[in-house]
Formats: C-alpha cells, structure tokens, sequence
C-alpha cells in the first residue's frame, strides 16, 4: 500500500518543477498552469470522502485497483497532451481525473493498513506508513528536475512503472474484502464534492482575485453553505457518506482539529520553503528539494517514535509534544530566514518535521481507531478531506501574507534608491507575482533607470523576500500553538472503538 499511494504524493510536488517547461512548449499562460495544478489538488479535496466511503462499500482492493488505475492512465494521457489549442482543456481534465483516481486510492490503502493490525500495533505501522509516504513529498523536486532535463513528459510517465509494481504486490498480498451491502449516498457524494470544490476553489484563486473580489467570496460562502446543507441531511438519511455521530467522540474531534492546525504548517511548508531556497538562496531547484530534505529528516525519525508513543501511552503526549516541537521549531526557523545561511538553518527545519512527524501519525490513527462499525475507509475520507482542506488555507493564507509584505519590503526598497512611488509600487506588484508564482529571481534586462535600479537591488530584494518569509513561518508556528491547545481537550485514552450515544446497546445475556 505504500508503494501504491507513493505516486499520489509524488505528483503533489513534482509538476512544480517542471512549470516552466510545460509552459514554454505548450504556449500555456501563467494562470492556466496555476490550474493545471490545481485542478488535482481540487478534485483531492472535492473526492476523499466519496474514496473513503467506496472502500467500505465495494471493499478496499478493488477501489485501490481502480483508483491505481484511474491515476496512472490519468498520467500517461497528461503525458500525451498535444500541441495546440486543447493543451490547456487536456491537462486540466486529465490532471482532475488523476486527483480522483488519487482520492479514491489513498483512503482505501489506508484502510488496508488499518485492517490489517491489531489496535495495540497500529500506532507503529501507520507510523511507518506516513512516515515514508510523507517523506515522498520531498522526493518530487528531486526527480522532477532530473526528468524534466530529458522531457518534462517523463514527470508523468513515471508513474507507469511505479503502478504496475503497486498492482502486482496488491494481487501478491492477497488483501481480503470486507464489503457493505448498502447504497451509496449520491445526494451526500454530490453535496460535498461541490461543497469543498467550490470552496477550495476559492481560497486557490484568492490570491489571484484578491480578498476583496466577490468571485472570491461567492466560492468560499457558496461552498461553506453547501457543506451545512451536508451537514444538515446527513443525520436524516438511511445510509449516510459520512456518519456524523463519530464527531460525537470528543477524541476524534480533537485528532481532527490538530490535523487541521498541523496540516495549515506540513503542506504549505514546501511551497513556501522551496522558493524560498530559489529566491533568497539563489538555490537551483535541485538544492531546493536538498533543502527540505532537513524537514523531512527530522518528520521520518519523529513519525516513528510518535507510533510508539501512540501505541504505549496513546494519543495525547504525542500530538501535545509534536505541536510544542513544532510551534518552537518553526518560529525558530522563521528568525533564521534572513541570515541566508542554508546550512545554519538545518537544525531548526528539523525541528520544525519532528514536530509535524509526531503529530501525523498518532492524531490519524488514534482517529482511525474510533470508527464507528469498524468503517476505516469511511474515517479515513473525514480525516483526509481535513488534511486537504486545511492545506489548502494554509496556502491561500500564507500567500496572501506573503504577498501584502513582499509588496511592501520592495516599495521600501525602490524608494530609498529613488524610484518615484507610482513606479516602485507598479514594479514591486511585478516583482512579487513574478517569484511567489514561480521562484523567478533572474536579474532583470534593459538600459533604463528602472532596470539598472532593480539589478542594483537584486541583493535587496532577495532579503525582503527572506523577511516576508518570516510572517509566513511564524504563521505556522502560531497554527501549532493552536493545535497544542486543542490537543490539552484530548481525554487521554488509547481509543477503543466507542459506541455513540444513540447507538442502541446489546442486549444483555439471560441470568442463570
């Protein structure tokens, strides 16, 4: 099961690299190919739940088969794309057809795992399964740039070989069924992909429209309004998506909300980070992705010991140690942005994963544990779709204060070198499109004054992005700290499955 979701957090990273490319050839512009990466991240967030509820359904092989072989004929189309005025509509399309093949594999691989060990040795082998499967995420930019050095189609054309491994040790394992014969909700399905879609959508594009767009807000709104209508019809139907009731268990609340927090730090963290190497660091791609390689050093090794915390002394001290760790690795972190240094910076990355590594696992397992009937693959979609969706805040969050300060640093920054200040603010709202977009910091061309003052201040101006930086990692570090007290609510038990309270109870045996 690792080796069949590894593809999934591959391709989270991997296609950033490789932008410029795919732009160049396919005559793309900028905003088309911010839609071609987000088109997955999309359709991951608008399909977890329905991935997760078909694993308990049609039973977790068969939905890992399918959705393995959704993403991996979704990426050899996505390679094939050809020249010319379908290239945009084609890579969307298939792009969202991987996102779903995605969504649907990820829960019911977990779900497999889940089945598969006993409560008592679960914390540790979903340790080890988040563990190197977020890891993976590191591994994208490394491979994206060496591919993309032969053709950038390669980016999606490895996944065929990493596929068919993955099918043929599933046939191996012999993985049993466990199937429900009930219907599925397509009225609750249809409510909640549209719900997060649209909503997703919009923090996606706030940076894009700006906060101050109607369109902005007419999809967070809109979206937010069709989940309480979820919400709302839930409890009323038969055979829900999603049974409410486990929220009922206030530790699966809390492992939910923690997820969300930390979640709001573990994604956008590579974003940010990575063209924060290209940028203030003047790093090539590849040493970007060495970069993280210090994050997520210090997110394996404490993704394993957080299992065995979970599995002796249960969830709480993990995720209350994870989010003290994390909240003091990242603040740290963010005050050594500015000596761009990357090697002084290591340690603090480090602590930084460590403290994302001991949260992971044991607040998603201990989540896990508290299914209600045993429906893994049903929790598992909840637990997912909250990953997913705070990642997706987290960037729209974070970009936005890294834009307003980014914008601000570079006017400082013009002015005192006297460029009028219609000018320096036309040229820093340039300037920070260009790198928050792209991690583009190649020195400016021409002979006018404008030009030669923006090579002069190139030095400068790699120092104001570091101190944007700043906010955003701070940011994080303040989402950790809210994570921390949500995880003081915790009960403290190993959780067992609970029954909720309008479950009716079994009936008790006849005395004598």
């Amino acid at each position: 099961m690792m080796f069949a979701v590894a593809m999934t957090f591959i391709d989270q990273t991997i296609v950033s690299i490789a932008a410029p490319d795919i732009v160049s050839e396919l005559g793309l512009s900028s905003s088309g190919m911010q839609w071609v990466v987000n088109a997955y991240l999309l359709a991951l967030a608008a399909f977890f739940a329905l991935g997760g509820r078909l694993a308990d359904l049609w039973g977790p092989r068969r939905v890992v088969v399918a959705g393995t072989l959704i993403f991996v004929i979704s990426s050899v189309l996505c390679g094939c794309v050809p020249t010319g005025d379908y290239a945009l509509t084609w890579l969307i399309v298939f792009r969202a057809t991987q996102g779903l093949g995605a969504a649907l594999l990820f829960p019911a691989a977990l779900a497999v795992v889940v089945a598969v060990f006993p409560v008592e040795r679960r914390g540790r082998a979903l340790a080890l399964f988040f563990g190197i499967t977020g890891a993976l995420t590191a591994l994208g930019p490394l491979l994206g740039g060496w591919l993309t050095d032969w053709t950038w189609r390669a980016i999606f054309w490895v996944n065929v070989p990493v596929a068919l491994v993955a099918l043929i040790l599933t046939a191996l394992a012999r993985i049993s069924d466990r199937r429900r014969d009930e219907p599925l909700d397509v009225r609750g399905a249809l409510l909640i992909a549209v719900g997060m879609g649209v909503s997703v959508l919009g923090f996606q594009q706030a940076s894009v429209w700006g906060w101050d767009s109607a369109a902005t807000w007419a999809c967070i709104v809109g979206g937010l309004a069709v989940l309480y209508v979820f919400r709302r019809l839930e409890p009323r139907t038969r055979h829900p998506l999603v049974d409410l009731a486990v929220f009922r268990d206030r530790a699966f609340t809390v492992d939910t909300l923690v997820l969300f927090f930390a979640m709001l730090a573990f994604v956008p963290v590579f974003f940010f980070a990575s063209v924060y190497a290209q940028v203030s660091l003047s790093a090539s791609p590849n040493q970007a992705a060495l970069y993280l390689l210090y994050f997520f050093v210090g997110f394996a090794v404490a993704s394993q010991w957080g299992g065995r915390i979970l599995d002796k002394r249960g969830a709480r001290p993990a995720m209350k140690t994870g989010c003290v760790v994390g909240a003091v690795g990242f603040a740290l972190w963010a005050g050594k942005l500015t000596d761009l240094s990357m090697h002084d910076q290591w340690p603090y990355a480090a602590l930084a994963g460590a403290g994302i590594g001991f949260i992971l696992a044991p607040a998603s397992t201990d989540a896990v544990n508290r299914a209600i009937d045993a429906s893994y693959g049903e929790v598992t979609g909840i637990t997912q779709t909250v990953r997913n969706y705070a990642a997706s805040v987290g960037l729209a969050v974070y970009g936005t204060m890294l834009t307003h300060s980014m914008n601000d640093h570079v006017v400082d920054t013009l002015e005192t070198r006297g460029v009028p200040s219609d000018t320096a603010h036309s040229v820093a709202r340039d300037v920070t499109q260009a790198i928050t977009g792209n991690g583009d910091a190649r020195t400016p061309t021409g002979t006018g004054p404008v030009a030669t003052t923006m090579r002069d201040a190139m030095s400068a101006i790699r120092m104001d992005f570091a101190e944007a930086n700043q906010w955003v990692f701070y940011g994080m570090a303040v989402a950790l700290a809210i994570g921390f007290l949500c995880a003081l609510r915790h009960p403290g038990d190993h959780g067992g499955r609970t029954i909720p309270e309008t479950a009716t109870p079994p009936p008790s045996l006849p005395q004598g």
